[in-house]
């Protein structure tokens, strides 16, 4: 007679030895451990789609909600910022903008928020905006293509620290409101971070027509976060010299 062992292998071939332990241990009927190799296999394809996904977003730090202090600035708009962690607003094709002093966490939350986007399968695009602008010009025409193409496509796009120098390449602005544009046209939803009050924009891109035509797009469907009080770099700063200082 065959073992159960054998018997298991040969009516699921490839079943992971951990079950196999579990299911002679047990006793378990074949159906149920049948289910649980499923089961095992469809979080497996799961956990791969959740990295690649991630790979192919630009982010580089998975960060979360959990490891922001929120108690440092009591006056964020927390309610809005887990409101936007439901990805409510991506299913409606919805904006958010998160305006305010450096510092602030504006860049933490934008990051957590796609990090979690991607945890639900969503196709997430980040981009540090000023750096974007300027690879963008240097880049063969093929490679802009399908990275244009990524951009537009995704989920969830994300423009993090927009007009963080003064100064942009001549076509950024048309390229920004290019982008806008299309996914404004798409219900694609968009992030955009910035120390900019969005009345300066128009002075930042030296078009005011430019400006406007972004705004629009943006700030339709939009949620408005502001982001007030000191400085998280700051604050580490000024910590990291204690420490130091106290060492000598």
């Amino acid at each position: 007679m065959k073992s159960l062992s054998a018997n298991y292998r040969n009516r699921c071939p490839g079943i992971s030895e951990t079950r196999m332990l579990q299911a002679q241990g047990t006793n378990q009927p074949f159906l149920e451990t049948l289910s649980l190799i499923l089961q095992d296999e469809l979080d497996r394809r799961q956990s791969r789609l959740i990295e690649r996904r991630y790979q192919q977003s630009g982010l580089e730090e998975k960060l979360t909600f959990a490891e922001f202090d929120w108690s440092f600035n009591p006056k964020l708009p927390r309610q809005a910022c887990f409101q936007l962690q439901t990805l409510a607003f991506i299913a409606a094709g919805e904006n958010a903008l998160l305006i305010g002093k450096p510092g602030t966490g504006k860049s933490h939350i934008a990051k957590a928020i796609a990090y979690q986007a991607i945890r639900q399968s969503h196709k997430v695009q980040y981009i540090e905006t000023d750096d974007f602008f300027q690879r963008h010009a240097l880049s063969p025409a093929a490679q802009r293509e399908v990275r244009l193409r990524n951009i537009i496509d995704c989920d969830l796009l994300v423009l993090d620290d927009l007009f963080l120098s003064r100064t942009i390449p001549d076509d950024a602005g048309a390229l920004l409101q290019a982008l806008i544009h299309q996914r404004y046209k798409l219900h694609r939803s968009v992030i955009v971070t910035s120390n900019r009050v969005v009345q300066d924009w128009g002075a930042y891109l030296n078009d005011n027509t430019m400006s406007t035509t972004i705004l629009d797009r943006l700030m339709h469907h939009c949620h408005l976060l502001e982001f007030d009080g000191r400085s998280y770099r700051l604050k580490h700063a000024a910590e990291t010299l204690a420490r130091e200082t106290k060492s000598n």
